[in-house]
């Protein structure tokens, strides 16, 4: 089934501004919020698709690859990108702070740090990279990576925190000239998580936390390009105490593959052939992402012509379809000749039917890279 586009969930524009995408999230939010449409099963997915959509639309680099890829960029396991695979807890961690005092201060069942309830923290992002070939890339592929990331080592307690009780801010009241200003910063004991140690195994460090090697399966969509990142939700640093887990983000570095240059969704392969094969004209196999294929070339070929392969490249992240593979026919020209392969060509230079003739037809150089663009 189809996803609902961003934009028409928010009900703005492609071209709406960060501060008109954030207002329409937050009037979209407070409209399906689980605080007034309790147990309300389709408010709440309501509530998720919106925020799906706007921590898209409010990040920029996560914007430009929703234009020019659409859901497809954030398609994967674990959710890449994915608010639809958020927790109320990931959504009010992240985004509380955008419905203001509606709520009173954002609060849902103790969730986003509210006043009654512990704040939680979110654990910090992992980055890695991961190598793909072309083959890979046109066909999709389930990649199992080793990562070390730090978890709650079995054991620990953790205890409400004494100087900020809790709520991860302390209050300071400071009087001015203006009267008395109140101003809240991060609990400079527990770093914002609202909890302390209370034991720990002696392997955890002072956050209770220890370093494990996790294997994680990542689904990666057919398409993808060089230097594109994805997120596998929950699969980075957990938080101490009750926090949310990290993300885990994959960033793709594409190899090069020894006879296939990519362009975007085309692949270009250069065709060395002979002097006979272009004259009487010859069947060829040539390399191509999914195998070999065979193509035929015409008598007379000419060095520079491009075959057009249709379908034959990468897949689109949008599900257009595929690419084309570009055959470039050149004609190779032989550095040593013996005699007699001398004399041919000495007599080949005042016969007639060696002179070029090129006739209207036939593109130059300029047109035929133009029509490679168009």
């Amino acid at each position: 089934m189809s996803k609902k586009d961003f934009y028409e969930i928010l009900g703005v524009s492609k071209n709406a501004s960060a501060e008109e995408i954030k207002k329409a999230y937050r009037k979209k939010a407070i409209e399906f919020h689980p605080d007034k449409n309790p147990g309300n099963k389709e408010a709440e997915e309501n509530f998720k698709t919106a925020a799906e959509a706007y921590e898209v639309l409010s990040d920029p680099d996560k914007k430009a690859k929703y234009d020019q890829y659409g859901h497809a960029a954030f398609d994967g396991a674990g959710g890449f990108g994915g608010g639809h695979h958020m927790n109320m807890d990931d959504i009010f961690s992240q985004f509380g702070d955008i419905f203001g005092g509606a709520f009173g201060g954002g609060s849902f069942g103790g969730f986003g740090g509210s006043s009654g309830g512990q704040r939680r923290v979110k654990g910090s992002n992992l980055r890695i990279k991961v190598k793909m070939t072309l083959d890979e890339i046109a066909n999709g592929v389930e990649k199992k990576v080793k990562v070390k990331r730090k978890v709650q080592a079995p054991g620990v307690k953790y205890k409400t925190c004494a100087t900020c009780n809790g709520q991860g801010q302390v209050l300071r009241v400071t009087n001015t000239i203006l009267g008395r200003m109140q101003s809240a910063t991060t609990c400079h004991v527990c770093g914002g998580t609202g909890q302390t140690i209370e034991s720990k195994p002696n392997n955890a460090d002072a956050h209770g936390m220890i370093l494990e090697d996790e294997t994680v399966s990542i689904k990666i969509p057919a398409g993808v390009v060089d230097g594109m990142q994805l997120k596998v939700s929950g699969k980075g640093n957990e938080a101490p105490g009750n926090g949310i887990s990290g993300d885990l983000i994959v960033v793709i570095e594409e190899l090069e593959h020894e006879f296939l240059k990519r362009e975007g969704e085309n692949l270009h392969y250069d065709l060395y052939i002979s002097f006979a094969e272009a004259a009487l004209g010859a069947s060829k196999e040539i390399e191509a992402v999914n195998g070999k294929v065979r193509i035929k070339l015409e008598e007379g070929i000419q060095s520079g012509k491009i075959l057009r392969l249709k379908g034959k490249g990468i897949p689109s992240l949008n599900s257009y379809g595929n690419g084309d593979l570009l055959v470039h026919v050149n004609v190779w020209t032989p550095k040593n000749l013996n005699k007699e392969q001398r004399q041919f060509f000495e007599k080949a230079l005042t016969d007639e039917n060696f002179i070029p003739k090129p006739e209207k037809s036939d593109k130059s150089f300029f047109e035929k890279v133009k029509d490679m663009f168009s």
